[in-house]
């Protein structure tokens, strides 16, 4: 069983930063594709950011890219979501995912197999 940990949300302006941890337990962690999903209220959960296993390819969101960077540390069984010019639409509860044996997919919820319980980031205006 694995078990996903995010921490780093909080409150901020918009246009600062915050940066997301997800520490992962078990050791299926360096193999596995993780991803970064968001839920707003009344919306559904969509896609953030995805990185590969060795960390070499990352994917972004169209709503995201330039402002966050995904990035992983295999040997700490960490990944972190740094997030830059916050704006108050990105206002949500984030949560990591491990991506299941073969992640084809990456911004479909489906391809995940293990959830954390969220973080919740706040962007005021």
């Amino acid at each position: 069983q694995v078990q996903l940990v995010e921490s780093g949300g909080g409150l901020v302006q918009a246009g600062g930063s915050l940066r997301l941890s997800c520490a992962a337990s078990g050791r299926t962690f360096s193999s596995r594709t993780m991803g970064w999903f968001r839920q707003a209220p009344g919306k559904e959960r969509e896609f953030v950011a995805a990185i590969r296993k060795s960390g070499d390819t990352t994917y972004y969101a169209d709503s995201v890219k330039g402002r966050f960077t995904i990035s992983r540390d295999n040997a700490k069984n960490t990944v972190y979501l740094q997030m830059n010019n916050l704006q108050p639409e990105d206002t949500a509860v984030y949560y990591c995912a491990l991506g299941s044996p073969v992640t084809l997919r990456v911004d479909t919820p489906k391809q995940y197999d293990f959830w954390g319980q969220g973080t919740q980031v706040t962007v005021s205006s």
